[in-house]
């Protein structure tokens, strides 16, 4: 059984899905409330703290891309919940995963209300929300991104990485112990929706371990989960 005081905001407008999650997340003992409009999310969570918002993306009064930015921005006093936002539309997926947005996961409509609640267990077993890197944030190990110039460095030596090698570790880095797909990743590497292979990404991931490994010889920093896809850990 959950905790009792893990408690999870639902920002949904269909009050049918909203009802069956309600029902779902009950079952499973986490302590719900629900809102329909987005501009209801942040004057109620000022007085109702919570651990999880599980946030849909097209909501009337104010988005879920905006919520996920506002929450995300830090408002002294209001402790920061983690987000999983829900989206119906296939092509803001990439925008999810590029992690400006500082959402821990994400959930494509429709759903199966066991995959959802599977998804919640696992964003609050990692625990407090860790926000992810931006701009010239620095992470273990001397690890750099800097968005705005699309480089890369460890302890200040560049790594030299292609467009796609960058995105590449800004994703897996920005969420370390996270598994992605290699469906998800070939969303966010090509979204031109060019045919590629699954030996693409492969190739990709050969190449940005290989530049790590020239600073970093003593750690493996990406790992293959079989059958599931690519891991980060963070370095030392």
């Amino acid at each position: 059984m959950t905790d009792p005081r893990q408690r999870i905001l639902i920002v949904e407008d269909e009050n049918k899905i909203a009802g069956v999650l309600l029902d779902y997340l009950a079952q499973a003992g986490y302590d719900t409330h629900h809102l329909t409009r987005g501009d209801e999310v942040e004057p109620w969570l000022d007085s109702h703290p919570v651990d999880l918002v599980l946030l849909d993306l097209m909501l009337p009064g104010k988005n879920g891309l905006d919520i996920c930015k506002a929450l995300r921005s830090g408002t002294p006093g209001r402790p920061a919940p983690a987000i999983i936002m829900v989206t119906a539309r296939v092509e803001e997926i990439d925008r999810l995963l590029g992690l400006e947005l500082g959402a821990d996961d994400y959930i494509c409509k429709p759903f199966s209300p066991r995959e959802v609640i599977a998804r919640i267990k696992a964003v609050l077993r990692r625990g407090t929300h860790t926000p992810p890197a931006t701009a010239s944030d620095a992470l273990p190990g001397g690890l750099t991104m800097e968005d705005t110039a699309w480089r890369a460095t460890i302890n200040g030596h560049d790594l030299g990485l292609t467009a796609v090698e960058y995105q590449l570790l800004k994703v897996l880095s920005g969420r370390p112990g996270r598994i992605f797909s290699r469906e998800q990743l070939m969303d966010l590497m090509y979204r031109d929706e060019r045919i590629v292979s699954d030996r693409t990404v492969d190739s990709h991931i050969k190449k940005l371990r290989r530049k790590l490994q020239e600073h970093l010889p003593e750690q493996e920093l990406i790992h293959s989960v079989y059958g599931l896809g690519y891991r980060f850990d963070l370095p030392a």
